[in-house]
């Protein structure tokens, strides 16, 4: 699976999508992760993104020009690289934006099945020109009803959320379909040793060895923490 990421602060994604898990999915070649300077396809003497908003307010707006070039770009090398081959579906433009909808498992879960090329663009500032959303982005993801300083931070997050669903990445493959969401449910609570520490012991039923009681148990469990933290989840 291809990720491209649009952003004016690379170094942001560089750290957390070259560690772990998804460093070891990138060598394995399960990933390819291209993290783009969108200063790269900006132009004049000093390289500018942004520029005031028309009719006035606070802060700065990201220009048009360079995203456009840039997403333009990515895609006519993208459709190269596959000649003569027939193309897959072409490269998805998605805009993180806290005014987007926001990221499910059940989201994430469809970007990995689709396994397709991704144009990761992060916002700044006060946002891009409306005209790069009109006319430019197919989707629009908030990973939460929050604001961050910049979308890179949102774009790292996406990018592992997607990732960790795509078959081979992680070691387990049944570790995902026990996460949190995965059933609609949270996730129940998990031991190791020691068996004692300060007094608090592990729960009887899960040194037993019976797996049938032991599923029920966490399943049980996993009901009553969403029914505690997370009751909509239910509903």
């Amino acid at each position: 699976m291809r990720i491209d990421i649009l952003t004016l602060f690379p170094a942001i994604c560089e750290g957390p999508l070259g560690e772990s898990i998804l460093k070891r999915a990138r060598e394995k070649g399960l990933l390819d992760i291209r993290i783009h300077n969108l200063r790269h396809w900006a132009t004049g003497k000093h390289l500018v993104t942004d520029d005031t908003p028309y009719g006035g307010g606070q802060g700065m707006v990201m220009k048009c020009e360079p995203i456009f070039a840039a997403v333009e770009e990515i895609k006519a090398e993208s459709f190269a690289a596959e000649a003569p081959t027939p193309p897959p579906a072409p490269p998805r433009v998605i805009y993180l934006s806290p005014s987007g909808r926001r990221l499910t498992h059940a989201i994430a879960s469809g970007y990995a099945a689709a396994r397709g090329h991704l144009i990761l663009l992060c916002g700044h500032y006060e946002g891009v020109d409306h005209r790069v959303i009109e006319h430019l982005v197919e989707d629009e993801i908030s990973i939460g009803d929050y604001v961050l300083t910049n979308g890179a931070i949102a774009a790292a997050v996406f990018v592992d959320a997607v990732a960790r669903l795509i078959p081979g990445v992680l070691g387990d493959e049944n570790s995902a379909a026990q996460d949190s969401f995965a059933q609609g449910l949270l996730e129940g609570p998990q031991y190791t040793r020691p068996v004692d520490f300060r007094g608090w012991r592990v729960p009887d039923i899960l040194l037993s060895g019976n797996h049938a009681q032991i599923a029920q148990w966490r399943a049980a469990q996993a009901m009553e923490k969403t029914r505690r933290v997370r009751p909509d989840l239910i509903k």
